[in-house]
């Protein structure tokens, strides 16, 4: 087996959906444990907040792909017996000094209230974060028409927020 070297200035972290919700874990531990300092979490319409859904849209016929009784399993499969204070990216307490982040999410996903508020808990523990919210986008409508213009767009932020994260 060969050895592959890693710059540790060039690591980034990203994810979709419960995806989201790990890289989202992983940057909190990257800081707690100061191994490595990744120079962006890119976060797609991640899943941030066991507590999503309470006070969301009464009808879940309202969201697509991913609904609250979808969550409550999600989140309970997840957790286990951890402790949510920990393992709850949208329930730690402290947010300063994580990396850097970029959130998309549509205005008809679930996780579009939690992640707004993820979003704005960033920058007020003084980490940018850049928001990018699609009118109308269900969750994981970039997967369904990958093709759409208005998916295109939002790859392409992705891939302009890595390139900046980089430097290039």
């Amino acid at each position: 087996m060969s050895r592959v070297d890693v710059d540790p200035a060039r690591v980034a972290i990203g994810g979709a959906s419960a995806g989201g919700g790990l890289a989202a874990a992983l940057a909190l531990m990257a800081r707690d444990r100061g191994v490595v300092a990744p120079v962006l979490q890119l976060l797609v319409y991640p899943m941030l907040d066991d507590r999503s859904g309470v006070n969301a849209h009464p009808d879940d016929r309202f969201f697509r792909l991913w609904n609250r009784a979808a969550n409550r399993f999600g989140w309970s499969a997840y957790l286990g017996d951890a402790d949510p204070a920990l393992a709850v990216p949208a329930r730690r307490a402290d947010l300063a000094g994580v990396a850097p982040a970029w959130i998309g999410v549509g205005t008809l996903d679930l996780f579009h209230d939690e992640d707004l508020a993820y979003a704005l808990h960033l920058t007020n523990a003084g980490v940018a974060c850049q928001t990018v919210v699609v009118p109308g986008a269900f969750h994981g409508f970039d997967e369904i028409l990958p093709g759409a213009p208005i998916s295109r767009s939002f790859f392409d932020d992705q891939c302009d927020s890595l390139r900046a994260a980089y430097g290039e």
